[in-house]
This record gives C-alpha cells, sequence and structure tokens, in this order.
C-alpha cells in the first residue's frame, strides 16, 4: 500500500462520501461500514453473516470483491471535487486465503489520483479474535464523472 499523502480537491470530502455511502442499499445488505477513511483511503468492514458464505462457510468471493471495489472508489472519491461521481473501470482481484472470521476489512488506497483515471489497491483481511489475514489483494481502476456527466 501507498504511504503517499494527497490533497484534497473538496473539504467536505468525508460528509460527501459517507452520505454516498448510506445511499447504497447493497452496502446495508452487506452489513458493511466504512471504519475508516482519509485523503486517498478508505477501510470498509462487512461483518461474517449466514447469507454471506459459500458452500464451505467461507466468506463469498464476491462479497470480499464489492467490498474492496466500494472501498477503492471511496479512495478515488475522497479526492475529486464536490459535484463529482466515481465509477468503477475494471478490477482484478486475487484470492489468496479462504477468508474465515467474525468479519472482512478492505483497505483501499489511491495509486495516483489522476483527472479522469485514478488506480487505486486494495487488500481484504479476514479478521478472526483482533487479528487480521490476508486473504485477498486487488487492483482497481476508477473514472471521474464530472458534474455535466461527460
Amino acid at each position: 500500500m501507498t504511504g503517499t499523502e494527497f490533497s484534497v480537491r473538496d473539504p467536505d470530502y468525508e460528509r460527501r462520501v459517507r452520505e454516498s455511502f448510506a445511499a447504497q442499499s447493497f452496502m446495508a445488505t452487506l452489513g458493511a461500514e466504512i471504519v475508516a477513511l482519509g485523503p486517498g483511503r478508505c477501510d470498509i468492514r462487512m461483518a461474517y453473516a449466514p447469507g454471506l458464505l459459500q458452500q464451505d462457510g467461507f466468506l463469498h468471493a464476491g462479497a470480499l470483491a464489492t467490498i474492496a471495489d466500494s472501498a477503492a472508489g471511496y479512495a478515488a472519491y475522497t479526492l475529486m471535487e464536490s459535484g463529482d461521481r466515481v465509477l468503477s473501470v475494471e478490477f482484478k482481484i486475487n484470492l489468496v486465503r479462504p477468508a474465515a472470521g467474525e468479519a472482512a476489512v478492505a483497505r483501499a488506497r489511491v495509486v495516483k489520483p489522476g483527472r479522469t483515471i485514478t488506480p487505486c489497491t486494495a487488500e481484504v483481511f479476514a479478521v478472526r479474535d483482533g487479528h487480521e489475514t490476508l486473504c485477498a489483494v486487488a487492483q482497481l481502476t476508477m473514472i471521474r464523472i464530472p458534474p455535466d456527466g461527460s
């Protein structure tokens, strides 16, 4: 993950990000919440729940990919201007270990903010008894949609 510090274009980015997140019904369905937020970074936590499991009792890869994608999108969104929107353009995820525990946390960081395209990385950890185990890594690309939609 990058340790780079970024400048924000909208000092009210935190309110804007949290309002957008709250409007995503899918995040509520997953029981996901933003647990850390800062310029160019966002961490999303999702509790372990029976409806999110695959056949062997691990958190489903789709649920892990979803929180990685949303965390990356919001990491990018923190660096955008008021009125902008953010969408995913592409992502690749490597599942390195089954996700078992009480929760999963996706930690996303902007690699380099761009005027239009912003590449991000995310690591997803399974949390058990306060210990985190890496279970997925992702490379994601976000696009800025300006207020006029162009």
